[in-house]
């Protein structure tokens, strides 16, 4: 896929940015009460599950998903939904979440310097999509699983290691490869559960003891809303 990379200085500290290179126009991810739900078709969704990629194997990059910017999935939206953009952050290229505002605004400055590239990823980095989410027993490999999570300047900062960002393409690429056929798409309702097919993507808090607590990111196929 096509994507630009952009450098900011910030602080002292160099920032590199990886965001696609055309808008995402079906791809879309809202605030919903304690749930992250995010909305991909097809096209779309394996963008977005590239992009997923491209952070695990990207370890000193930030990876800027632009999703308010998308056009309002159909029927989403009214009941208070907030949009959000996404930004995923690897461990190994930490991000204090207050300074993205900033560096937000000086990759969109007119003058901002941009270089345009064909990214892709080996077949061999998405893992199976029908296996089972297990996390090693090993602490360390089982630390390479978490996801952090911040909200900040109207956008969803995910920071984690490349197993985690892994993990969540393949969920976003399961979404893509079992949604609904054509022939079903005009009888789709979101949100319900006619030809519905969704994944957790990630859970924070998921403690019997606490479940008022429990947050999700969610992924959920919607047909082709914007042309």
């Amino acid at each position: 896929m096509r994507i630009v990379v952009q450098k900011v200085r910030l602080a002292g500290t160099e920032y590199r940015v990886i965001r696609p290179a055309g808008p995402l126009r079906n791809g879309a991810l809202y605030k919903a009460g304690s749930h992250y739900e995010m909305y991909v078709d097809r096209t779309d969704g394996r963008r977005i599950g590239t992009l997923w990629l491209l952070a695990a194997r990207s370890p000193r990059s930030l990876v800027y998903l632009p999703m308010r910017a998308t056009p309002p999935v159909p029927g989403i939206g009214v009941d208070g939904e907030r949009p959000l953009d996404l930004l995923l952050a690897p461990r190994t290229a930490p991000l204090r979440p207050s300074r993205w505002k900033r560096i937000r605004a000086c990759l969109r400055a007119a003058n901002a310097a941009r270089e345009l590239h064909t990214a892709g990823v080996p077949e061999r980095d998405l893992p199976d999509l029908d296996a089972d989410y297990v996390v090693p027993d090993d602490p360390k490999q089982a630390d390479e699983f978490l996801l952090r999570k911040d909200v900040y300047a109207e956008t969803l900062l995910l920071t984690g290691g490349a197993a985690a960002f892994r993990e969540g393409a393949k969920e976003i690429f399961a979404v893509t490869k079992y949604g609904p056929p054509r022939a079903a798409t005009s009888l789709y309702i979101p949100g319900a559960c006619n030809y519905h097919v969704c994944r957790p993507l990630y859970d924070w808090g998921l403690d019997p003891l606490h479940m008022s607590e429990w947050e999700q990111l969610h992924v959920e196929f919607c047909p082709r809303w914007t042309r």
